[in-house]
Parts: C-alpha cells; sequence; structure tokens
C-alpha cells in the first residue's frame, strides 16, 4: 500500500533510482576490470608466469608480431595439441611476448596468485584488484575462438 505522504509516482522512483545506483557501481568495476594493469602489477606477473613454469616468447620479427597480437592481451588461450594443452599469455605491454606453458605450469601459476608470496610496503595499490580479476571470470578461452590461423602455426614450434 502507497502512503499518503508519498505519491505514487514517488512510490514508483525509489526502486527506479535503486536500479540506477546499482547499475552505475557494476558499471564502475566493469571499467576497473578493462583498465590496463599497471607496471608494477605486469613485472610481478611476468615474474609469476616463469616462476610458475611459462616460457616467454619474444616478439622480434614481423610474424612473432602478427602472431602477438592476434591473442587477446593479458588473457590465457588454450590450444589442445593432440590432448598436451598449452596456454599461452599475450603480454603486448611489458615485455613484447607471448609466455607459453603447460597444464601445469597453468596450476602453478593459479596457485601462485591464490597464495601470493610476502609483499613489500611498496606494492601497488591495484595488485590485489587485479590479481583477483586474472584469478575469478577469466578461465582460458579456447585458441579456435581468436579467429586468427597465424597463430597455431608460428607458436606450436615452441611446444
Amino acid at each position: 500500500m502507497i502512503s499518503a505522504t508519498i505519491g505514487p509516482r514517488a512510490a514508483l522512483r525509489a526502486p527506479r533510482a535503486i536500479c540506477i545506483v546499482l547499475a552505475l557501481l557494476a558499471g564502475g568495476s566493469l571499467l576497473a576490470a578493462l583498465e590496463p594493469p599497471s607496471k608494477p602489477f605486469l613485472d610481478k606477473n611476468s615474474f609469476y608466469l616463469t616462476s610458475a613454469g611459462f616460457k616467454p616468447q619474444f616478439a622480434e620479427d614481423a610474424a612473432a608480431k602478427k602472431a602477438l597480437h592476434a591473442l587477446p592481451p593479458h588473457r590465457f588461450v588454450i590450444h589442445d595439441n593432440g590432448g598436451n594443452p598449452r596456454y599461452l599469455w599475450a603480454e603486448p605491454l611489458h615485455c613484447v611476448c607471448v609466455f607459453i606453458g603447460s597444464s601445469d605450469a597453468y596450476q602453478n601459476y593459479r596457485a601462485i596468485l591464490a597464495q601470493p608470496l610476502p609483499q613489500a610496503d611498496n606494492v601497488a595499490p591495484d595488485y590485489k584488484t587485479q590479481a583477483s580479476a586474472l584469478l575469478t571470470g577469466n578461465d582460458p578461452i579456447g585458441i579456435d575462438t581468436i579467429g586468427d590461423d597465424t597463430v597455431m602455426p608460428y607458436y606450436s614450434a615452441y611446444y
């Protein structure tokens, strides 16, 4: 029942205002997730990838750069290499390379992110946000979903 002191229009606007506020909050968190990673985070993430067993393949020629840019940045792409999956992580900003690793390397990386090493006092404020974004909702995508057939011929030589 609508109160006599609040008109029917005002009673209908309140739920709409709540929905607008919730949408703005969700949009703000989405924008934070789309923000490019900071240099301190990229330094740390490259260290974690190599510590987990990923090997960097640097894009030093035109074919390598084309293959690198065909992959989505800062996202795992999985390629099932005859029952032997390989995980690729494109890093076009920091090292201009692709980290390539096995299922074990991927599991090691996830374990490192879940239990990060003790941090120095000068850790970037975005570290926990960005590491959390990597751990949640960032499952690897299939290599066949990126729509570029130059990637696998180039990187399969490094398996």
